[in-house]
């Protein structure tokens, strides 16, 4: 029997009449059945955040929400194959993948934030006034009260834990919706935070869609105080817009059409396997992968030809087999999407170097949401396939001559989350990296994360940023104590 997913509100999993179905993107199949929340399954929620506010979790400090955070961690750890199956279940992933990026990160996610609570510390300055007095200036910071999280389904646990952690971590209460195309592992940690007892309505989950369903109901209930969404760019606008008479506070990580640039100096095998790392990896379902990619004159023709091979080289296989390297798209509205654009590449003049397709496997995996990794080039930098975001297995390389050039082509786009920068020359690499606009920079590497730095784009790409003290700082209401001595 397909397994039910409900939501997770005020210390109760709870259903509703309304449901839809969980579908593997690997073939098609009906692997379960998700309740679909409304108004009604909202306010529910916020009112149980907002009493738990008032109740045992509001009376909690730092050290005891540090020691709750690390009960969900150990909590996910002990349920680590569960995870792992959810996240392959609903994604499609390789096995691989889910064991060795997602499920950790989640898990260092919730003891990363643990520990910054714990260490926390404000600031404080001593002031000597005009008429030789003294006064103490200090800095608090209190929870900002109910905060909406809502997750985007290519990283579903990984992203879910990365709002959901900071926030508790602050001491606010939490309504959490993770895309309805990725329920599943949203639905175990609640059953993690159940099991622990953590405090009732601290933590809550819906299930549901996005517009005019659950999302439109919680980023527009009057008794929430922050958003925080990863998605598309045009929902991030439109929460924006929604909260902001009420000026609410909001953070967004959205959308990317980020741009590699390598350099004729570079590590010419290490460049190739980045970009096929930076263009492929989650079948490029992540919104820092590199769809535009620039590389200097002198080492163009041999770089492309390296790309194809590499490219060709990748496995499409089933999640669990381990010499697979490329798993389905999510969905198959968004191969749609996907195959769109490579269908107007053509139109727009594109060479396609491999790829470009979908691919026949001869057995259930027909019925999937599959498209073949795909390379093109010779497309003009105003053509739509290189302004807009795909959001798959693709990638376009162009050739350029100069560094000035470099850096202005990979410039010339209306986002900015994140540039891969590939060098042997160090002073390059310093001199280019601050001149690139976006949130991100990697040199010589990409994905590489420190969760003590800020995390977030410019433009398009979002707004605000969390990670490290960042988090501190948009998870929390601050005030600034002034005492006269």
């Amino acid at each position: 029997m397909a397994e039910l997913i409900t939501h997770y509100i005020g210390g109760r999993f709870v259903e509703s009449a309304r449901r839809f179905p969980n579908i593997s993107p690997v073939d098609g199949a009906v692997v379960g059945e998700v309740c679909e929340a409304g108004a009604g399954e909202v306010d529910l929620a916020v009112q149980a955040a907002r009493a738990a506010l008032q109740g045992e979790w509001g009376r909690c400090g730092p050290v005891e929400r540090s020691d709750w955070l690390r009960r969900l961690a150990d909590g996910i750890e002990r349920r680590f194959d569960a995870f792992v199956e959810a996240e392959v279940r609903d994604t499609g992933r390789t096995v691989r993948q889910a064991r060795t990026l997602d499920v950790p990160r989640a898990i260092a996610n919730f003891r990363f934030f643990a520990d910054l609570v714990r260490q926390a510390h404000t600031e404080c300055f001593e002031t000597v006034t005009a008429d030789g007095g003294r006064a103490l200036n200090y800095v608090v910071r209190k929870p900002l009260g109910v905060v909406v999280a809502i997750s985007p389904w290519n990283l579903p646990v990984l992203l879910f834990s990365w709002k959901v952690a900071p926030a508790l971590a602050l001491g606010n209460a939490v309504v959490a919706k993770p895309s309805e195309e990725t329920p599943s592992s949203a639905f175990l940690l609640a059953q993690v935070a159940h099991d622990i007892g953590f405090p009732a309505g601290a933590f809550n989950v819906l299930q549901g869609f996005g517009g005019q369903s659950a999302g439109q109901a919680m980023i527009s209930h009057p008794d929430i105080d922050a958003v925080t969404f990863t998605g598309a760019s045009a929902t991030g606008a439109h929460i924006m817009k929604t909260v902001a008479d009420a000026v609410k506070d909001v953070s967004f990580e959205l959308g990317g059409k980020n741009a590699a640039i390598v350099f004729e100096d570079a590590d010419f095998d290490a460049a190739v396997d980045g970009v096929v790392k930076s263009s492929f990896t989650n079948s490029g379902q992540v919104c820092l992968c590199s769809e535009r990619v620039l590389v200097q004159r002198p080492i163009f023709d041999r770089f492309v030809a390296a790309l194809k091979a590499r490219t060709e080289a990748l496995v499409l296989g089933r999640p669990d087999d381990p010499a697979a390297d490329i798993g389905p798209m999510i969905s198959r509205k968004h191969q749609a999407k996907v195959l769109s654009y490579f269908q107007l590449a053509r139109e727009e003049g594109a060479t396609v170097v491999t790829g470009g397709e979908t691919p026949v496997f001869g057995d259930a995996r027909d019925q999937g949401f599959w498209v073949r990794p795909t390379v093109w080039t010779g497309l003009p930098d105003d053509a739509r396939c290189l302004r807009e975001e795909i959001f798959g297995p693709v990638c376009h390389v162009a050739p350029f001559d100069t560094e000035d050039e470099a850096v202005a082509r990979a410039n010339d786009s209306d986002y900015g989350l994140a540039t891969a920068i590939w060098t042997r020359d160090l002073s390059r690499a310093h001199r280019v990296s601050p001149r690139m606009r976006s949130g991100l920079v990697w040199v010589n590497t990409w994905y590489l994360r420190d969760l003590r730095t800020p995390f977030g784009g410019v433009r398009r790409s979002g707004i605000g940023r969390e990670g490290g003290r960042h988090s501190l700082d948009f998870y929390s209401e601050i005030t600034n104590i002034c005492v006269k001595i």
